[in-house]
């Protein structure tokens, strides 16, 4: 028998001798099928750690994307839906900073009791209240960072009529917290002292929404929490 018919049959070798190669008898007897066994093992081996490396950056790769695709405004709208349907917890306010603002046509609140207490007192002027239609856009620096628009339909029911507004909703984010949230009304910007030509009257609306806001702030306790309604059983 040539070495080369040697060299061929051992590479055709049955797996059940995978047993008799570790034996001493084994490696004395075909010391080059046992090498050559060995190595196409150890090829195997490595062949399966590659793909086992692969599949793992795989999974790495479709776990970043899904984190990518999750946006930050996915956090922050079902809070602001609560919101705006008068059905507000104190967990929906810890979406705010604590020096954060709030401004619409009515109100100009600033820090977070004044916020609770003009989106508190929505269930005390309206029978009902609620976003029936919305969409979303986000305008983000960086993953927390950034700004969130709402374009959107509210509903108000008072005394006994609808009233639909149109509105855009302006949430600037930073570090995933709120820090200004104006409402905008027929999505026209709110008048101030930048937006109105005239810095008097502008300065009037301003002064105007505040005070309506602190006659709101002292009716609704000064942004304190209501009572939970407790369980009759």
């Amino acid at each position: 028998m040539t070495i080369l018919s040697l060299h061929l049959r051992t590479l055709t070798l049955p797996l059940h001798l995978l047993k008799l190669s570790s034996s001493p008898s084994f490696n004395l007897q075909y010391p080059i099928a046992n090498r050559l066994f060995s190595d196409q093992v150890s090829e195997s081996t490595m062949g399966k750690e590659a793909e086992i490396d692969q599949m793992r950056e795989v999974c790495t790769k479709e776990t970043c994307d899904y984190i990518s695709r999750k946006r930050l405004s996915d956090e922050i709208i079902p809070h602001i839906l609560n919101l705006y349907a008068s059905k507000a917890t104190p967990q929906d306010f810890e979406i705010y900073a604590p020096n954060a603002s709030f401004e619409d046509p009515l109100m100009c609140a600033h820090g977070v009791k004044q916020i609770k207490s003009a989106f508190y007192s929505l269930s005390k002027v309206f029978g009902e209240s609620k976003i029936v239609d919305y969409s979303v856009t986000e305008n983000l620096t960086s993953p927390r960072n950034g700004e969130i628009l709402i374009d959107n339909k509210q509903q108000y029911k008072f005394l006994g009529r609808n009233i639909d507004v149109i509105s855009l909703i302006k949430l600037n984010v930073v570090e995933g917290k709120v820090v200004r949230h104006e409402d905008w009304w027929n999505k026209k910007p709110l008048w101030n002292r930048e937006t109105v030509n005239l810095p008097l009257v502008g300065r009037f609306m301003e002064t105007t929404r505040r005070g309506s806001m602190l006659a709101t702030h002292a009716m609704m306790g000064f942004g304190k929490d209501p009572n939970p309604v407790k369980s009759l059983d």
